[in-house]
């Protein structure tokens, strides 16, 4: 098969699989190109409430391919740079699924996504220093946002690899589990997502993310939605709630 990113969809979660495993899931120009338009498929499919990504098999992504580089660095890497931003701007709740090597544009990818679950024994490591990249403005402030200052210069300046329980302690991600507990703890934790209510987790991410000019647009998305009557009646008669707010489709991201 030939590298490319697989996705499926069932109980309003999206998964989307870097699967390269000849090269431990390196992202070719391909699949760099292919992550912004699939996201915005994903973006607009009101069946989806949140998406996973991960890696095939027992590794989450080693980078990018190489080879990519051999042409224009510049390109390779503004490739990279407008997945990972679309990948950030996604509107719903994402989660990077981590086993085995997650190092290079692996990071950015998890960076990008607003939770990191990992698997005991995953390693990471940012490693631009290591071929003489000036690592994207963008990606940085990503990194510092999760880490702090002193943890990213240490990863961006070394190249070094840590591992997951070092990440857990860092911030670089949010929980670690037991080899054969992640897939449970994901399905788990996403099916918890996809009951939350959507328009509370697309407003918490734009304003966790720093946008302070939306708060007029997510006021008026409130009233409209229904959302807070159905979570309210739900909590008052001791039941689910069914929340129907989704995410308005917007332009394409680009690729």
């Amino acid at each position: 098969m030939e590298p490319q990113l697989l996705h499926s969809v069932g109980d309003g979660i999206a998964t989307v699989v870097i699967h390269h495993p000849a090269k431990r899931n390196a992202m070719t120009a391909g699949m760099w190109r292919a992550l912004p338009p699939l996201l915005d498929g994903l973006a607009a499919d009101p069946a989806v409430r949140a998406v996973v990504l991960t890696g095939e098999g027992d590794t989450f992504c080693a980078g990018a391919d190489i080879s990519t580089l051999r042409g224009s660095s510049d390109e390779a890497q503004g490739l990279a740079v407008r997945a990972e931003d679309a990948l950030a701007a996604f509107p719903k709740p994402t989660l990077a699924a981590v086993r085995g090597y997650c190092v290079g544009g692996g990071s950015q990818l998890a960076a990008a996504c607003d939770l990191r679950f990992a698997q005991a024994g995953a390693l990471f490591g940012v490693t631009p220093a290591k071929l003489g990249i000036v690592y994207p403005a963008s990606a940085t402030r990503r990194l510092v946002s999760l880490v702090g200052p002193a943890t990213a210069k240490y990863l961006l300046f070394s190249g070094e690899l840590i591992d997951a329980e070092r990440a857990l302690r860092t911030g670089l991600v949010d929980e670690v589990l037991a080899g054969d507990e992640l897939d449970k703890r994901v399905a788990e934790f996403t099916r918890v997502l996809a009951a939350r209510s959507l328009l509370t987790q697309a407003s918490a991410k734009e304003f966790a993310n720093g946008r302070t000019d939306r708060d007029a647009h997510w006021a008026e998305q409130a009233r409209g939605s229904g959302d807070t009557a159905e979570g309210v009646a739900a909590f008052l008669e001791r039941r689910p709630p069914r929340f129907t707010w989704t995410t308005p489709v917007s332009g394409p991201s680009g690729g």
